[in-house]
């Protein structure tokens, strides 16, 4: 049978943070008409997070089935693919355990994607959940934590400049997942996959847009708010855009875009550490975005790195998606006897 919504949720040691997830779920409300059910995702955890979903499943809301699937291949990309495999919804929204929805967000989605048949993807407003004060000048730099509003009008994104959905609230249809994206992303590990998915289903001409009536709330513990973890993640970011531009980028023209995304970010980290000097250092905003300029300026080498991974991988061993294949159906059978 097919539903209307799934909610993906993928899990990584998240026993004690999944249940506010799931409380805001369990919650929902204008879905009289609405089918849909929550899948959980335990990709490899080692703590008792199939025990807390056993008993979530003892006392769930009985109109919306709360499932529990394993996925072992580490990684939040390898974790979606298998909650999408998962879903039997026409439309699949993506929840991290720190995700906190507010009590409209499975309605507003439903509603949004039934009156954009031609959406592949469309994410919605991420607030920000604080249990310290922020650090000065984290207004401008709040982005790499995936808190964005665009506003209170729905826009269609822009993926050739790559703006997009982040994958923090993401809902995807099923339709435009089978038709654009691969068995298996290839911006596993440096980040990025959000915006793979986006930009896969752009190249097959689907529309990927932002509902503003789909509201999420992002739990930042402290340490996320540390400098050095806030300039790793602006630099994996910047790591990562050559990797995302070539999938809009003709083979042709791969060779200029890449030389000129070199030379052209290695001029913005001189230009950026001549004019703030001793500010780089000291000074958050200004720090977070020379690693991210790095990591622009070293994102070519990486991308022909990644690629090259992945020619000689695919020459050595055809019988990736088979493995793949395979897991997924051994996983579905854990899946079954755990439900």
């Amino acid at each position: 049978m097919t539903l209307d919504f799934t909610v993906v949720i993928p899990v990584y040691n998240g026993a004690e943070r999944v249940s506010a997830v799931l409380d805001r779920l369990n919650i929902q409300t204008g879905l009289e008409a609405i089918h849909w059910e929550v899948v959980v995702v335990d990709n490899n955890s080692s703590d008792d997070l199939a025990e807390v979903i056993q008993n979530y499943q003892s006392q769930w809301r009985e109109d919306v089935p709360l499932r529990y699937c394993f996925e072992p291949r580490q990684g939040l990309a390898y974790a979606r693919e298998r909650g999408v495999v998962e879903a039997k919804g026409a439309w699949v929204g993506f929840l991290d355990d720190d995700n906190w929805p507010e009590a409209n967000w499975v309605a507003a989605a439903v509603q949004f994607g039934s009156a954009h048949p031609q959406a592949g993807a469309f994410g919605g407003e991420v607030k920000g959940a604080f249990t310290t004060d922020v650090p000065a000048g984290f207004d401008r730099i709040k982005t790499y934590l995936v808190i964005r509003r665009y506003g209170s009008e729905p826009m269609r994104f822009q993926p050739k400049q790559l703006r997009l959905p982040a994958g923090a609230g993401l809902v995807v249809q099923q339709a435009a997942w089978r038709d654009s994206v691969p068995a298996q992303l290839h911006c596993i590990g440096g980040g990025g996959d959000d915006y793979e998915i986006s930009l896969r289903m752009h190249q097959r001409g689907w529309e990927i847009w932002y509902c503003p009536e789909m509201v999420i709330s992002h739990s930042i513990p402290p340490q996320r708010l540390e400098p050095p973890y806030l300039k790793a993640l602006a630099y994996r970011y910047g790591l990562c855009t050559c990797e995302l531009l070539m999938l809009v980028t003709p083979n042709w023209q791969r060779p200029l875009v890449l030389s000129r995304s070199f030379f052209g970010n290695l001029k913005r980290v001189i230009i950026h550490g001549l004019q703030h000097r001793n500010q780089v250092f000291n000074n958050l905003a200004i720090a977070c975005y020379f690693s991210f300029f790095l990591g622009n300026v070293v994102s070519p080498f990486y991308y022909l790195k990644q690629a090259t991974a992945r020619l000689l991988q695919s020459g050595r061993s055809p019988s990736i998606r088979v493995l793949s294949s395979s897991q997924k159906t051994s996983a579905t059978s854990e899946s079954n006897s755990a439900s």
